[in-house]
Parts: structure tokens; C-alpha cells; sequence
């Protein structure tokens, strides 16, 4: 068992994000994959998608102004408790979270007007934040 490491860091991703979600049989939009983070999973129930905020066309269910915490990593399959770290941190500062993994490392999306919060409970854990 690889236990994860006590601090981590961590890198805030510039611009404001949006978790949209659109029917299950529908196409994957152009607009959702505009700039260097994306996301969309698709499930029988959903497609659901995460872009920038500004390519959002109106008229689409969406969730605006969320930003986006990279942990830096990458992190082997077999380390244990890697999100916890950070989840743990957060939900004892009420800070609510949309979380997406990569092969490499993990992404913890929280709310613009609750970043201050969340890095503050962040730092009091012990994690870093690169100067990006």
C-alpha cells in the first residue's frame, strides 16, 4: 500500500468554468471543447460537460462559476487517500465540490465565491499552492 503524501500541491487554472448537462443521446458540442480543460462524460442518463464559462451558448442547463484546482501530480494508481486529503480540508470548511480525475491526477472544482475558503482550509492542511 503507497500512502499519499501529507502535502500536495496545488495549481488554480485561470478563468471562470461551467458544469452543463445536456441530454444523453446528445452530440458533444464544438463550444464544450473550446480551451486546454474540458471535460465530458457521457452516461444512459446524461451527457454532462465541463468548459470554459464563456463559450456556454444561453439557453443551456448549466451551473456557472465554478474554478479549477489541479493537483499536481501525477499520482500512481496506488496511492491511497490522494483526494481525501483534499476533500477532508474542504468539507470541514463547508466548501462544496465538483471533483474529475485524469489518468495523471484529479481536479477539485469549487465555487469562485468560495475560493478564498477553500484555500485557506487548504493551506491550513499543510498543501501548497504553485504561483501560476
Amino acid at each position: 500500500m503507497n500512502l499519499s503524501p501529507r502535502a500536495l500541491l496545488l495549481s488554480l487554472l485561470s478563468g471562470r468554468y461551467s458544469v452543463c448537462r445536456l441530454a444523453a443521446d446528445a452530440e458533444i458540442p464544438a463550444w464544450a471543447q473550446d480551451g486546454e480543460f474540458f471535460s465530458t462524460i457521457r452516461t444512459s442518463t446524461e451527457l454532462s460537460l465541463v468548459c470554459r464559462e464563456a463559450v456556454v451558448p444561453a439557453g443551456i442547463r448549466c451551473e456557472p462559476g465554478w474554478r479549477v484546482l489541479r493537483l499536481e501530480g501525477p499520482f500512481d494508481f496506488d496511492q491511497i487517500g490522494i483526494l481525501m486529503a483534499v476533500l477532508a480540508p474542504l468539507a470541514g470548511a463547508g466548501v462544496s465540490v465538483f471533483v474529475l480525475s485524469t489518468f495523471d491526477t484529479d481536479y477539485v472544482l469549487v465555487k469562485e465565491h468560495l475560493l478564498g475558503r477553500a484555500r485557506s482550509a487548504l493551506e491550513a492542511a499543510g498543501h501548497r499552492f504553485k504561483d501560476t
